[in-house]
């Protein structure tokens, strides 16, 4: 059964890497029935010793071809170099041929002078102990693999193949304890061990029929490796060449097997700069990724990208380095007419920056010029009703009482007329002056026309803002404005309105700001009236 297996696998499947490594595996569990019914058939006890070696050479390699086979199965045949392989065989096959060997019988010895039924020593215990610590570790491996598998496909295959390794390990303890550790008190079951193996190997078998995905993603792989145009290089740990595909023959010469010679591709071209850097880089850190672009001497004009990368195991330990070749002189071609038309448009953009700066500069002016007065400086009419508006609901919202200073200049038609209209425009902008100074950032101060002046004041109650009103009234006072040969003193009559918070109650903001500056301008004039140069605080 176990041989119509082993064929139905070679007829039926492609066979890849893996199903070679798994043929092998089932050969050598082939050898322990094979042995154990060929001693059954034969009296010659010279007969029976080989078969006898022949399945216990089987069963010492059961442990480790699993444990090979584990690692084909997960994915991870790339740890398998030839100093571990012999370090993973090394202990079962010292045991195997100790079992040969069988010094003094150390291994097994014959009952009534033939193999038919045999005694055990310690030997076969050390044998049968380093098996299972084989098959422990599989185990241990297994699951570990299933833990970081994402395809459910992969992860039923694996889940099989575990089933099988189950199998054959129950088997196998309930034949050692059943026919060697209580043989004399039970009767011998034959063929445990070996129905164990069939079982396993059914597992195994439909793990690769139903589940063999991985073996055609392998194959994939494989087609994908030798047909891309990149060329890649595999080496291991020492620089030998493990795999190479046909994309690296336009780059470098070399073939599966010898030492890839990095020096001997670079040294022509360590005048290139930091090729130099590079070598040095990829003798002495090879755990490091490095890229690097150069022109091949042979042909200047081509431009090859390399870059490597280091193959690490889960211990981080280097397995080997993956080389790949790119001919980038399309690219490079392209790169270089790219920062030529980039090198022209930054040259237009900045032209475009020096426009839009220029067009802002005006920009700013035409938006200072629409809400100042151009005399004074003073923000004009237009714009104070239109952030009066938005600020009284402000105020009228959040409680906020608020004051209005509506004042002009005493007598400024006198001075037109006596010392002209250029002295008369230098009164007013020295007045707005004076008057900015005692102002704070909040405050907004226009002209309202003429040389008619008003002040809006948040957060001003009516003592502050009677107290503001009397020191601008004072600094207006103290001003002198050169005349030519005279100074000029000028005078300013004022009316103030103040809206306290509890009060501040309104519907249409338009027609409240009507009220408002009628009540100040009420107050303006009675001040006018008074006789001038006074502040008069509205009702």
């Amino acid at each position: 059964m176990l041989l119509i297996l082993f064929v139905s696998v070679i007829a039926f499947n492609r066979i890849t890497q893996t199903h070679k490594v798994y043929l092998a595996f089932h050969f050598i569990m082939m050898l322990w029935p094979l042995g154990q019914l060929a001693v059954k058939m034969t009296d010659i006890v010279h007969y029976q010793l080989l078969f006898v070696n022949m399945s216990f050479i089987g069963m010492g390699m059961l442990g480790p071809g699993w444990l090979v086979f584990v690692f084909f199965l997960t994915g991870r045949a790339a740890q398998l170099n030839l100093r571990r392989l012999l370090l993973y065989i090394s202990p079962a096959v010292l045991c195997v041929i100790g079992a040969m060997w069988n010094p003094q019988e150390l291994f097994i010895a014959p009952v009534e002078g033939n193999y038919f039924h045999r005694l055990y020593g310690p030997l076969f215990w050390l044998l049968l102990l380093i098996q299972f610590a084989y098959f422990f570790t599989a185990l241990m491996s297994m699951f570990h693999a299933l833990k970081s598998v994402n395809s459910i496909n992969q992860r039923k295959q694996l889940a099989t193949a575990l089933i099988g390794i189950f199998v054959l390990t129950g088997f196998g303890l309930l034949d050692v304890l059943i026919n060697v550790l209580l043989v004399q008190w039970l009767p011998v079951v034959p063929g445990l061990l070996a129905i164990g193996i069939l079982l396993s190997d059914v597992c195994f078998v439909i793990a690769i029929y139903r589940f063999g995905i991985s073996d055609i993603l392998s194959m994939a792989q494989r087609d994908i490796f030798e047909h891309m145009t990149t060329g890649i290089i595999v080496v291991d740990e020492n620089g030998k060449i493990l795999e190479v595909n046909k994309g690296a023959s336009p780059f470098v010469q070399t073939i599966k097997g010898e030492t890839f010679e990095m020096e001997k591709l670079l040294t022509p071209l360590q005048a290139q700069g930091e090729v130099y850097e590079f070598l040095y880089r990829y003798i002495h850190h090879p755990y490091e990724k490095m890229q690097m672009e150069f022109s091949l001497q042979e042909n200047a004009g081509k431009h090859v990208s390399i870059q490597i990368s280091p193959v690490l195991d889960d211990r981080k330990t280097l397995l080997g380095r993956i080389i790949t070749f790119h001919d980038v002189t399309e690219l490079r071609k392209l790169v270089v007419e790219m920062n030529r038309k980039n090198e022209a448009l930054h040259e237009r953009n900045l032209e475009l920056i020096t426009i839009q700066e220029e067009l802002f500069r005006v920009n700013q002016k035409l938006e200072q010029m629409a809400v100042t007065d151009g005399l004074t400086g003073c923000y004009n009419r237009r714009y104070l009703m239109q952030q009066l508006e938005h600020e009284v609901l402000l105020n009228m919202r959040y409680h906020i009482p608020f004051a209005i200073f509506l004042f002009d200049i005493d007598h400024f038609k006198q001075i037109n007329d006596k010392y002209g209209h250029i002295v008369g425009d230098e009164v007013l902008k020295s007045t707005a002056d004076i008057v900015r100074t005692k102002l704070r950032r909040t405050d907004i101060l226009a002209r309202y026309g003429g040389e008619e002046f008003t002040i809006y004041l948040p957060h001003t109650n009516r003592e502050q803002s009677e107290l503001l009103a009397e020191r601008i009234m004072q600094a207006v006072g103290d001003n002198w404005v050169d005349a030519g040969t005279e100074k000029v003193h000028v005078t300013i009559s004022m009316g103030v309105l103040t809206e306290s918070s509890e009060e501040l109650s309104f519907e249409d903001p338009k027609e409240y700001m009507r009220e408002v500056f009628s009540s100040a301008d009420s107050a303006l004039y009675q001040a006018k009236n008074e006789g001038r140069n006074r502040v008069v605080m509205a009702l």
